[in-house]
């Protein structure tokens, strides 16, 4: 995959077509964590599932089937990835007061947490997940990403029931501090 930059006069249209892309519903969060339990997500669907995702076995997805994400730097819960992070990176959210819903096969513990802008994030294992929004239909390709927004370092990997990211598609690059797209 080549190398985009995303200049600065084009993020504001990538941070509004992003916004269209985040998984859920969009709404001020209550915090906290939550079980596989809970009332469900709006149509009764799996928050987040599995499935083989372009060869790549046992990968969380949205339901969408999408593959979900995390990043290294926000393992346990910590939420990094704002303001420019969320055009490339969409958080999963849910309504307020609506727990996350696993599909078949789904082990783990999926919860939430609050983010900075009021949202309700989905985490699976503590860690909170993301779209990567320049996935192409059925690929990961956004496992092993590095990039930087705001000062901080990111290191992205599709998240699989082993648990770790599944071999890159494509060779990945440290960010040289720009987006790195």
């Amino acid at each position: 995959m080549g190398r985009i930059k995303i200049m600065a006069g084009l993020g504001v249209g990538v941070a509004l077509a992003a916004a269209g892309c985040a998984t859920g519903v969009q709404s001020a969060g209550s915090g906290g964590t939550g079980g596989n339990g809970g009332a469900a997500p709006p149509g009764g669907s799996a928050t987040v599932s599995v499935r083989s995702v372009g060869g790549v076995d046992n990968v969380l997805v949205d339901p969408a089937g999408r593959p979900l994400y995390a990043a290294d730097q926000e393992r346990g819960g910590m939420v990094k990835c704002v303001a420019d992070c969320v055009a490339i990176w969409a958080p999963v959210t849910v309504p307020n007061g609506v727990s996350p819903h696993g599909g078949a096969g789904l082990t783990g513990t999926l919860g939430t947490v609050a983010r900075p802008d009021g949202k309700t994030q989905v985490t699976w294992n503590s860690s909170p997940l993301y779209t990567f929004t320049l996935d192409p239909s059925g690929k990961v390709t956004g496992n092993g990403k590095k990039d930087t927004f705001g000062g901080t370092s990111f290191t992205w990997h599709v998240q699989t029931m082993s648990g770790a990211g599944a071999p890159s598609q494509a060779p990945s690059q440290p960010d040289s501090g720009g987006y790195g797209y």
